[in-house]
């Protein structure tokens, strides 16, 4: 899952990015409006977590821009106050949910994945594959029972090829969904999480090399 954070105050915005990033999701920041406009409309994020005070341009303004341009994408909305006319006025943007500061970071990871989860076709809640499941709530993957060990992205991308129904996904998409913006294009960390993820799911093999086209499940 791709997600962007539009947060001004660094010390939060790190937060919920380490965050976040543990949970498996790829993650970019921006700092001001301005930079939360122009990411949002270049970059096909899954879920983007706007602060509705932001500076530069507010971020009342990049909601509604968004909304109008890009009536696909899943925004929820963080603000300082959680009066009703505040939220009323978030959800009369175009915001898809609304959060008010403070707020738990296990409710802002259930509210970004149930996003995430309507931004595409739909899907179920738990993920299988033959003896393979992966539950996205709890963050658990098992193979025939037993709890697999795995880092964030290898999670996410076993996340993203069970969630394609077998069709495959190319190196390209799984850089984009599962890395973020940082990611150098040219590595080949994608062919290495996925043969550690291999290696780590066991036999028999799960994951498909598919000439040309990337892998499947």
């Amino acid at each position: 899952m791709r997600v962007l954070i539009a947060e001004d105050e660094r010390r939060v915005a790190d937060a919920v990015a380490r965050g976040l990033r543990r949970e498996g999701m790829a993650v970019d920041l921006a700092g001001d409006g301005e930079n939360a406009l122009f990411k949002g409309r270049s970059t096909d994020y899954d879920v983007i977590v706007l602060d509705r005070d932001l500076p530069a341009l507010h971020g009342d303004e990049v909601c509604r821009t968004l909304r109008s341009e890009r009536p696909e994408q899943k925004i929820l909305m963080l603000t300082a106050s959680g009066a009703l006319n505040d939220v009323v006025d978030g959800l009369a943007l175009g915001a898809d949910d609304y959060l008010s500061k403070p707020f738990a970071f296990a409710e802002l990871v259930a509210r970004v994945r149930s996003l995430g989860r309507r931004a595409g076709p739909a899907r179920p809640a738990v993920l299988r594959a033959g003896d393979v499941e992966l539950d996205p709530a709890r963050h658990r993957v098992t193979r025939d029972g037993r709890e697999l060990d795995l880092t964030p992205k290898e999670f996410a991308v076993l996340e993203v090829l069970l969630g394609a129904g077998g069709a495959a996904v190319s190196s390209e998409e799984l850089l984009r969904r599962v890395w973020d913006e940082n990611a150098d294009p040219f590595t080949n960390s994608v062919r290495m999480t996925v043969s550690t993820l291999r290696r780590k799911l066991g036999a028999p093999p799960l994951i498909e090399t598919v000439t040309g086209a990337g892998y499947r499940v």
